[in-house]
């Protein structure tokens, strides 16, 4: 049996609807899961069926409806640094450098001592990758090595649960799996509770210790699949029968979530390219 205090953030009978009294629409329903402390999380659904709304909901920028969701133990009723999101839009501030990007919040919030801010935002930008580049503006950084300030500009907030919103997408080919293998090191390094969203499947299947795959909307799970891939991990390990059985199953339900949504006029056209790619 788990224990309870193993789960870090536990959502419970979520329900949200959108629009007015007539004309009202059920994104989210009845939703129920855990994340698990100092595991990573992966969600994956058919396109639009209401994961940038978890998303927001998870982080606080939207209230449920019905249900509650809890962090640590505490109801979350609001944007906290205790649950931060990377998004996949970049978020840096054009006009200050990396090293300013990273100690903003700190700054702002006035809660950490001048030495100690630069000493955790030296170490996280290390950690990074990023020393060479502390002094450079966002648009003199690669997509990725912007990917890896956004993460660093999260982590020296101490956020109790990461919440990564398709941060690769829109990367070229290479420069995503180069961020998939640095996040997977960086994880595993960190040992930090992450919610990993997602439309790629093969990068929810390598990244996570578990799965939720969400149904099609009104959203709730429609599956939890435990991944039980030896750690450490490397993206080689996809190709084992082990990861081909995680990812067939799990397509085998997206496909039939997407087809509903079809039915219902709802584009899958994320979803759909994905599948085209992994075969």
């Amino acid at each position: 049996m788990t224990d309870a205090s193993d789960n870090m953030m536990e959502v419970k009978n979520v329900t949200k609807t959108f629009g007015d009294e007539w004309e009202q629409e059920t994104v989210v329903e009845n939703l129920s899961f855990s994340v698990k402390r100092n595991q990573l999380t992966a969600i994956v659904g058919p396109s639009g069926c209401g994961k940038s709304t978890v998303v927001n909901l998870l982080a606080g920028f939207e209230r449920p409806d019905e249900g509650q969701i809890l962090l640590n133990g505490k109801p979350v009723t609001g944007p906290s640094k205790s649950a931060l999101v990377v998004f996949q839009e970049t978020a840096l501030m054009p006009w200050l450098t990396t090293y300013q990007n990273v100690t903003f919040g700190p700054k702002l919030r006035g809660d950490m001592a001048p030495d100690a801010l630069k000493a955790a935002a030296d170490k996280i930008i290390d950690t990074v990758g990023l020393r060479e580049f502390r002094d450079k503006y966002p648009l003199q950084l690669s997509g990725g090595m912007q990917r890896r300030a956004e993460l660093a500009r999260a982590l020296i907030n101490q956020p109790l649960v990461m919440i990564m919103d398709e941060p690769f997408r829109g990367l070229d080919a290479m420069t995503r799996q180069l961020m998939q293998e640095f996040y997977l090191r960086l994880c595993e390094q960190e040992s930090r509770t992450n919610v990993f969203v997602t439309s790629e499947l093969e990068e929810a299947i390598i990244l996570a210790d578990s799965l939720i795959i969400l149904s099609n909307r009104p959203t709730s799970v429609r599956e939890f699949m435990q991944v039980d891939l030896q750690r450490p991990r490397n993206l080689e390990m996809l190709s084992s029968p082990e990861a081909y059985e995680y990812k067939r199953h799990a397509m085998e339900i997206l496909h039939e979530e997407a087809l509903k949504s079809f039915k219902g006029g709802a584009g899958n056209s994320d979803f759909l390219e994905a599948y085209s790619r992994q075969g």
